[in-house]
């Protein structure tokens, strides 16, 4: 893999923009070849599994937060059901998030969050491994659904490589590509990506922090 092809697959998914220095190089036989590859693998999936159409905003995203032994997590849901789960980050930081992606209202209820909560709190407290919650995936990408289908069936108390769900999505060549996807996972915990780690048997990276990725892990292992 060459020192672009990360950018690259980040671009493709819709997930970055290109820096001035990787334009230039786009611009060159090279970097149109390769471009091409990408966009082209990315047809093929959408064909293999199903282009899937963009969702319009939904009517209002309601949200709350929780305490937690990893600190206090936000929670996010439509009508269509949970769409996002957030941790390490502020109540305003996340309310601005939600108005971003899904451009709609954004109001605080708990009480319209009551069921997800108490199925967080169950799984915290060790009396849940699973999740049994409708989620709304209207912010992921179709190349990112296949990922976190995947990823979601990976049972708690076991890990899987980056390249074994690569291989799950019938691309075992995209296992940078899962990473990259599973970095932005709108729904940890709840899709466990936490449960991904590297060939090498390492942790891998976390959105969260190796710290969370830890204690998730061994929450599942007790």
């Amino acid at each position: 893999m060459n020192q672009h092809d990360e950018k690259l697959i980040a671009i493709v998914l819709g997930d970055a923009k290109p820096s001035l220095e990787l334009r230039r190089w786009l611009r060159t036989e090279d970097g149109q070849r390769d471009l091409s590859a990408y966009r082209q693998t990315l047809k093929a999936l959408n064909r293999a599994y199903g282009q899937v159409a963009p969702a319009s905003a939904p009517a209002a995203v309601h949200y709350t937060g929780m305490q937690t032994p990893i600190g206090r997590v936000w929670v996010a849901a439509t009508q269509e059901g949970l769409v996002r789960v957030s941790f390490r980050q502020t109540e305003a930081a996340f309310v601005a998030e939600l108005w971003r992606r899904l451009r709609t209202a954004v109001i605080k209820s708990p009480d319209a969050l009551a069921s997800i909560v108490a199925q967080l709190q169950a799984y915290f407290a060790r009396t849940r491994r699973t999740f049994d919650l409708p989620l709304d995936l209207r912010i992921a990408t179709p190349f990112q659904r296949r990922v976190l289908a995947a990823t979601r069936r990976v049972p708690p108390g076991q890990v899987v490589s980056y390249g074994e769900i690569a291989r799950r999505i019938r691309q075992p060549k995209a296992s940078r590509a899962v990473g990259q996807a599973l970095n932005r996972n709108p729904i940890p915990i709840v899709i466990p990506c936490h449960r991904i780690v590297s060939s090498s048997g390492d942790l891998g990276g976390y959105a969260g922090g190796l710290t969370i990725k830890r204690k998730l892990l061994g929450i599942e292992a007790a």
